[in-house]
């Protein structure tokens, strides 16, 4: 372990003082804030109007005042207005409209706790959570108008929710599938699961540079005297290791650069969704993805001559990590599915594909996790071991890549 531990500080001091490393580490965050900002700047000039909401309010309770200065309070850009329309004939004034709800203030509000809210087509995607706050004053003439009683105390606490209705019963049945998948509020799941993800993308993608770092060695004839002092599975041990921290340190740069702009241009609280339990399970999940495909990449770049003659063999092994963006459109459309499932339990794709699942299911499918996690680990030890064989032949072998079939003797030897 001493020794691994000296090859990892030694790979890590190397990458450090490298400047092309360095530039990498400071260019990808820029680059992803320069998107992120050049998408707003064009977008600016269209999202004020895209922004104002119309919000027309039946009031049978003369609480309009009320409510309209709650929203107000809140900073929400609605236009409010008074309607006499009869709830019956809404959506024929919907057709056609953009950005424009209908609220019903009746005795529902009082009695059931429901406030019906018919919304155009086209109309902001977070309106529905934002039109809650009116519950307030709904709240306060609730208590008001209420004796106070034991049945009406349960009547008062029970609370009064905005539901969205649906002008058909079709849309009635689609919506009620969609909030039982998505759940309440997707961004609880998105955004731990795509912090996640990031990291294990920086992660495997500085240690890719591990194929580079062992032909390098090769190429340049240090081999021999770095085994002098170490044995093969130290060397290989350690070079995972410090790639791993190289990784950790581009994605502690990357999110230290990215996040603030993130907050300053995303309205949503990232940080708490971000900082929950479930966070740790999800970046364990990447670590492990790192470590199976680290141990590939150092055993193929052992076998490799140089890096620049590297055949189709040692190409699709490059490939291997992004073989889950298979896996896209089937999970996106169907998370709990059979290819969900299968992507799940193939070593190869499961980080890229659990992560992508678990970003979007409201329920965890903890048998699932377990299974996969299992498969997962077990894959890493039996790809290290592997890696160890491979490894332990290549960085000694010159003069050209190896082909598959060398590769198989060495791993039955």
């Amino acid at each position: 372990m001493r020794n691994t531990m000296k090859v990892a500080k030694w790979e890590i001091k190397r990458n450090m003082k490298n400047k092309t490393f360095l530039i990498g580490m400071f260019l990808t965050p820029v680059l992803i804030i320069g998107f992120i900002l050049i998408g707003y700047l064009f977008n600016d000039s269209d999202s004020e109007e895209a922004e104002t909401t119309k919000v027309i309010v039946n009031d049978q309770l003369d609480v309009f005042s009320e409510l309209q200065a709650t929203a107000d309070q809140a900073g929400f850009n609605w236009q409010m207005h008074q309607t006499e329309l009869e709830e019956s004939k809404v959506k024929s004034e919907l057709d056609g409209t953009e950005n424009t709800a209908y609220l019903f203030i009746d005795d529902r509000a009082m009695t059931e706790g429901s406030v019906p809210v018919y919304t155009s087509e086209e109309i902001d995607q977070f309106f529905i959570n934002q039109v809650q706050v009116l519950e307030t004053p709904l709240k306060a003439l609730q208590m008001k108008q209420l004796g106070l009683s034991d049945a009406e105390l349960a009547i008062a606490s029970s609370g009064i929710s905005f539901e969205e209705a649906a002008n058909e019963n079709v849309a009635v049945t689609e919506e009620a599938d969609t909030e039982e998948a998505l759940g309440a509020d997707p961004m609880e799941r998105i955004v731990p699961g795509a912090f996640a993800g990031f990291i294990m993308l920086s992660i495997v993608f500085t240690g890719m540079a591990i194929f580079q770092s062992a032909s390098q060695e090769k190429k340049d004839k240090i081999a021999e005297i770095i085994l002098s002092s170490l044995t093969p599975a130290e060397l290989m041990q350690g070079k995972i290791v410090g790639y791993f921290v190289l990784g950790i340190i581009q994605s502690v740069v990357s999110i230290g650069l990215v996040l603030p702009v993130l907050i300053w241009r995303i309205d949503i609280p990232i940080m708490e969704y971000l900082l929950v339990p479930e966070l740790a399970l999800l970046i364990g999940i990447a670590i492990l993805g790192f470590l199976l495909f680290a141990s590939i990449f150092v055993g193929i770049g052992a076998t490799m001559a140089d890096i620049s003659t590297a055949g189709n063999f040692q190409g699709m092994v490059m490939m291997l990590p992004f073989l889950p963006f298979i896996f896209i459109g089937p999970v996106a459309s169907d998370p709990s599915g059979l290819m969900a499932q299968i992507g799940t339990y193939i070593p190869f794709t499961s980080p890229g594909v659990l992560l992508l699942r678990l970003s979007m299911l409201d329920e965890w499918p903890w048998m699932e996790i377990v299974i996969s996690l299992a498969i997962l680990i077990v894959s890493v030890w039996i790809f290290m071991k592997l890696a160890g064989k491979i490894f332990k032949v290549g960085i000694l072998m010159y003069g050209k890549n190896a082909t598959p079939g060398e590769i198989w003797k060495w791993i039955r030897a």
